[in-house]
């Protein structure tokens, strides 16, 4: 067993190799590949940005329809303090504590479906489902069942959350070699030990893979949910925007969400680079 868990690190990654030095000709290759992406990116983006202004600038879209960047930088220094800042913090918090229930039903609901041919076959036909259902049919339901309170919005983005990592999960486990699982009972571990140490372990790629694409929609659903009926937030909002046509105002509010999906895609990276290096690498490589 003790010879198990020290190879279980080395089993983590699915070429079976040691970890890359830095000095390697291939890692070092795949980072210039990163640098060349920000960098052509950072100057699309500026690029875009600058084009965008001078059109709207010099008039040939109105600003009723599309606000330039400088108006969209004034809206959140304007409106930062009065309006913008109470309904951030609510959509965040929305959508982080939906997520942070999401994660662990997600991944429990995974391995069920996995290890129980009965469990999936009476209930992943039901989370499908659940995936199917549209927001905007679904959300004046949880109006009446939670009132105008955060918490029906937090449920809302759990629900929503738990379908791809569930399914990932799923996924993953069933693409991992069979020898893994041998080599594990081999030397002396259980089953149980071999699906929460090894086989999830050589799973983590697809696990966080989900994660990601859970998180792509968190906040969006989140401020759907409040467009269609809160007492705060940025679909409020947006909502509020809308109505009394401050087009500067939807922008900068659609930018919070865009800034806030990223950085909790950004953290998922994080985790799963620092947890499990050779995994992410792995994903890296992928793409």
């Amino acid at each position: 067993m003790k010879s198990l868990l020290r190879s279980n690190h080395a089993w983590s990654s699915h070429d079976g190799q040691a970890d890359r030095p830095a000095t390697n000709p291939e890692h070092l290759k795949e980072k210039r590949e990163r640098h060349f992406r920000w960098f052509v990116g950072t100057i699309t983006i500026t690029v875009l940005l600058i084009v965008w202004q001078v059109i709207v600038q010099t008039g040939h879209i109105s600003t009723r329809v599309m606000s330039s960047p400088s108006m969209i930088i004034e809206a959140f220094v304007d409106d930062w303090s009065s309006i913008l800042s109470s309904a951030t913090a609510i959509t965040a918090t929305e959508g982080v504590v939906g997520f942070a229930i999401a994660i662990p039903l997600g991944i429990a609901f995974g391995i069920m479906l996995y290890v129980s041919r009965i469990f999936s076959a009476a209930f992943y036909p039901l989370l499908v489902v659940a995936q199917m259902l549209p927001l905007i049919t679904v959300a004046p339901l949880f109006i009446i069942w939670f009132g105008f309170e955060p918490s029906g919005k937090i449920v809302m983005v759990a629900i929503f959350s738990i379908f791809p990592i569930a399914v990932q999960t799923f996924r993953g486990l069933q693409s991992v070699p069979r020898y893994y699982e041998d080599v594990a009972l081999t030397c002396g571990a259980g089953r149980f030990y071999t699906l929460f140490h090894v086989k999830l372990r050589v799973a983590s790629t697809h696990i966080f893979g989900g994660m990601k694409i859970a998180a792509a929609y968190v906040f969006a659903t989140a401020a759907t949910a409040e467009y269609l009926g809160a007492q705060n937030g940025l679909g409020i909002v947006l909502q509020s925007a809308f109505n009394s046509f401050e087009t500067p105002l939807i922008f900068a509010a659609t930018v919070l969400i865009v800034i806030m999906t990223g950085l909790l895609w950004g953290v998922i990276a994080l985790v799963e680079k620092i947890w499990f290096p050779n995994e992410a690498m792995n994903s890296t490589n992928g793409r």
